[in-house]
């Protein structure tokens, strides 16, 4: 039997602790992954400040981590696609309610995943590389594919131009970089907002225009950019971006619908180690009262909104259209980048911690990258 350990998250305690683990064999329709890279992204630092609010299901103690890379070391009945020594790049979903299990938490040497939430590498992909995808990647999908969402038209290999146009608020970030891709590989025109360094990335990643979100008339730009062109829907992806996509839609032709994938208050505050202990209910207030603004905002523009939850994709047939029917082939020829470039900040999971801290400075646009 192998021998596991996972970086534990205990209720209460601000910081992960290193600790054996069971080695658990896979179920139906299961595989398990020898973990040899995870990414850390930014719900994974805030779980232990607002898991009782985001998370209220999750049992304690839990293994945490969406994204992984690795081997196939065991493969449970009915699975197909895989076999023993297979790479693969895969969704772990052990904090998700309708599975909570430690065991299938990206942050151990040995996990649990989905078959349908993981996805063959090519040889020349590096592990650091592919760990970078399936959170952000799902959460992309989500929001431009699934029913309820925007619900475009699926990506392929050839596809035929739509005609339409996709506004990606925060092009640059994880989702973004991801969201441009599977837009343009499903025929629309992506228009997107980035910093200046970063126009050139985002337009090598298939956006047709880019403006400067930091600049007091980017709203105007891009209302201008959209005159001649009917938009599909808008993703808003950087935090408090979903004002400035309501005002463009409304001003614009097109599908009136946006999907969410930030909330519009920062709660990058709660990383801060001196804080006061009314900041969590002060920031969650916020919250509610700015959605509720956005809401009526919305409403009276005849714009529906909605919020992205990037594992949803397990309860649905978008999962099987990324990590089956789309991804495999597009990564294997090349057209679709495992992007952005992570940022491998340790080895091993003691380092996971550091992983988190380096996304409390500010790390957004990268995805942190932990080498096992």
């Amino acid at each position: 039997m192998p021998i596991n350990t996972a970086a534990w998250y205990i209720q209460g305690h601000p910081t992960l602790e290193v600790a054996p683990a069971p080695y658990t064999s896979p179920g139906q329709g299961e595989i398990v992954v020898h973990t040899r890279a995870v990414a850390v992204n930014p719900v994974d630092g805030l779980i232990p400040h607002i898991g009782r609010f985001a998370y209220p299901w999750l049992k304690s103690p839990a293994v945490l981590g969406f994204d992984l890379a690795g081997e196939v070391v065991e493969v449970g009945p009915g699975v197909a696609r895989f076999q023993v020594g297979d790479r693969v790049l895969a969704l772990a979903v052990g904090t998700e309610k309708n599975r909570n299990s430690p065991a299938e938490g990206a942050f151990q040497t040995y996990a649990v995943v989905l078959e349908r939430l993981a996805c063959p590498l090519p040889d020349e992909l590096k592990y650091e590389q592919a760990a970078v995808l399936p959170l952000a990647l799902s959460t992309a999908a989500c929001g431009l594919f699934q029913e309820g969402q925007l619900g475009l038209r699926h990506p392929s290999a050839l596809p035929d131009p739509t005609g339409e146009t996709v506004l990606i608020w925060g092009g640059a970030t994880s989702v973004g970089s991801n969201a441009i891709q599977l837009a343009t590989a499903a025929g629309y025109d992506v228009i997107t907002t980035a910093s200046p360094q970063n126009f050139e990335y985002v337009r090598s990643l298939g956006a047709s225009q880019v403006f400067d979100y930091h600049r007091e008339d980017v709203v105007e730009e891009v209302i201008r950019a959209c005159e001649h062109k009917t938009l599909a829907g808008a993703l808003s992806l950087a935090t408090g971006s979903a004002g400035a996509c309501i005002e463009v839609l409304q001003a614009s032709k097109g599908r009136k619908v946006i999907s969410m994938a930030s909330t519009p208050v920062s709660f990058e505050p709660l990383s801060q180690k001196k804080r006061s202990p009314l900041l969590l209910p002060q920031l969650m207030s916020q919250m509610l009262a700015t959605t509720a603004l956005l809401q009526v905002k919305a409403r009276r523009a005849g714009i529906r909104t909605s919020s992205i939850w990037g594992a949803s994709l397990m309860n649905d047939a978008v999962g099987q259209l990324i990590f089956e029917d789309f991804l495999p082939a597009a990564l294997a020829s090349g057209r679709y980048r495992a992007a952005p470039e992570p940022e491998v900040v340790g080895h091993g999971l003691e380092t996971v911690q550091l992983g988190v801290e380096t996304h409390r400075q500010g790390v957004s646009a990268r995805k942190v990258v932990i080498s096992l």
